[in-house]
């Protein structure tokens, strides 16, 4: 008997040590901003909050913003996605590339003109080209005569929290 228990421990103990798959199919449960959403596992468990990574979405106070949230709403949630993970943020969300219909969510973001594509230093990001061709044609927030990339926005205004608060 004692045998059996120690199998059995040895057989569970190295399924259950396993890490999370990198890429998995979940339903988005809230989308929080024009960047980022919560999805719930397709093996269940609690909501797991993403960040979509390569795009910079506006903040929800600066233009565009609540239009890039309810945007993504109408298209995600309550919809079967595939997260694709790549790491964590700063803020310890799951930074991913989404899948819905065949389609990278991130890039239909930016060539809707609803996000950048986001840059690093002296790299244009994955979606520079869509961003410019957004651009040219004037779509979402290119339609503004400066729209303001979300960081500066955040180095010039501080956080939307900061502008509830006044």
């Amino acid at each position: 008997m004692h045998r059996l228990a120690l199998l059995l421990l040895a057989l569970w103990l190295p399924a259950t040590a396993l890490p999370q798959p990198r890429s998995y199919r979940a339903t988005v449960v809230h989308v929080t901003d024009g960047d980022s959403v919560r999805v719930r596992p397709a093996w269940g468990g609690p909501a797991i909050p993403v960040r979509i990574q390569g795009i910079d979405a506006p903040e929800i106070c600066q233009p565009f913003g609540v239009h890039a949230r309810s945007t993504l709403q109408q298209r995600l949630l309550r919809q079967t996605v595939t997260v694709q993970e790549r790491g964590r943020d700063d803020y310890q969300r799951t930074l991913a590339r989404l899948q819905w219909s065949g389609q990278d969510v991130g890039s239909w973001l930016v060539s809707s003109g609803l996000a950048w594509s986001y840059r690093y230093r002296r790299n244009p990001g994955p979606y520079a080209r869509l961003q410019s061709l957004a651009r040219q044609a004037r779509r979402g927030l290119w339609a503004e005569r400066r729209p303001i990339e979300p960081a500066r926005f955040r180095k010039l205004h501080g956080s939307c929290e900061a502008h509830e608060a006044r």
